[in-house]
Formats: structure tokens, C-alpha cells, sequence
């Protein structure tokens, strides 16, 4: 028997350019950051995202984005292809109207190619019902979209069950638990 490592068994989280926590005042996104940092969990954004965020003038947002890693886009993510027009057909039913709307299907698609759970807030709320997260059920078959805060409690859940298992291993075994274990919880 094998106790688990501090990382968790998670997809990668890819943040959307408005999760880019600049100023740090998304207290669940400093949470993710702060595990991500810790080595529980690990955050890219996409190319599409990184460079949405350099876009502006917005210095301590484009610093931000400059601070982390970013998959490359796959230049088979066109128009053509069967996954944009899938997510194309949810997001913007009606066609996309811009280059933003294009980029959020992009964004989408980059998370279903390098299977991560995408963090947005784009959506789902009063103001504007649709966007990704107020489509997110439908495309839940596809790619996995969340809320920043829903990822928390997600790797919440995540770590409490990763402790229960070496503790149970450390009283089989008598071997010492992990420093971290019982810290990593938010």
C-alpha cells in the first residue's frame, strides 16, 4: 500500500482570460493559485486566453497572464472543424456576430482538446444568461465547465477524500502521514 501524493488525480484547470486574477481579489481564484503553487493541482490557460489578456492596456493583468503556462492553439480549431461547430452551435446558436464570440468557442474547444476542466465566469448569470457557463449543461457530455468557486469545493472534495485514504494507509501501515495532510483544505 501506497499513500497518495500531494497532487491530486485531476484534470489540468484552464482559467479563462476573465479568471485572471490581477489584482487578487477573486478570493477563490487566489485559493486555486495558492494550491497550484503548493504542487495540489495544476493551472494553464489557453493560447487563446494568454492572449486576450495582453490585449488593453491593463498592465497587471497582461504581467499576470505573462506568469503563466499556456497550451499552444491547434491551428486544427477552424471553423470547419466538427468541435467548433459544436460548440459554436451551443454558445451562439445564432452564429457568432465577433471575434470575442469566436474566441470563446476557441477557449472551449482548447479545454475539450487538452482535456482540462475550464474556469470561467463568462455566463450563467442575470446580466448575461447565456455565454459558456449558462450553456455549460449542455456541452457537460464534452468538456467539463466551471466557476471558480465550484472548483474549489470540487478539489475540496478532492483533497478531504485523498487524506481519508492515507490515513487509512497510515493506520494499516503504521508509516507517518505527509506534513500536508489536513492542511491543504480551504
Amino acid at each position: 500500500m501506497k499513500m497518495e501524493r500531494r497532487m491530486l488525480y485531476t484534470p489540468v484547470f484552464h482559467i479563462d482570460t476573465n479568471m485572471i486574477n490581477a489584482r487578487g481579489k477573486l478570493p477563490a481564484m487566489t485559493q486555486l493559485e495558492k494550491w497550484a503553487e503548493e504542487g495540489v493541482i495544476i493551472i494553464n490557460m489557453s493560447n487563446t486566453s494568454f492572449c486576450e489578456a495582453q490585449e488593453g492596456n491593463n498592465i497587471s493583468r497582461t504581467k499576470k497572464a505573462l506568469s503563466q503556462i499556456c497550451t499552444l492553439t491547434d491551428e486544427n480549431i477552424t471553423e470547419s472543424d466538427a468541435t467548433f461547430q459544436k460548440v459554436s452551435s451551443v454558445l451562439f446558436p445564432d452564429g457568432i456576430k465577433d471575434n470575442n464570440q469566436r474566441n470563446d468557442v476557441v477557449i472551449v474547444c482548447e479545454a475539450k482538446k487538452w482535456n482540462a476542466i475550464l474556469v470561467t465566469n463568462d455566463g450563467g448569470s442575470k446580466k448575461q444568461p447565456g455565454g459558456i457557463l449558462g450553456n455549460s449543461h449542455k456541452l457537460e457530455d464534452f468538456v467539463q465547465i466551471m466557476r471558480d468557486i465550484e472548483a474549489v469545493d470540487f478539489i475540496n472534495s478532492k483533497i478531504t477524500r485523498r487524506d481519508e485514504i492515507n490515513k487509512k494507509i497510515s493506520e494499516y501501515t503504521g508509516e507517518a502521514l505527509p506534513e500536508w495532510t489536513g492542511k491543504d483544505n480551504a
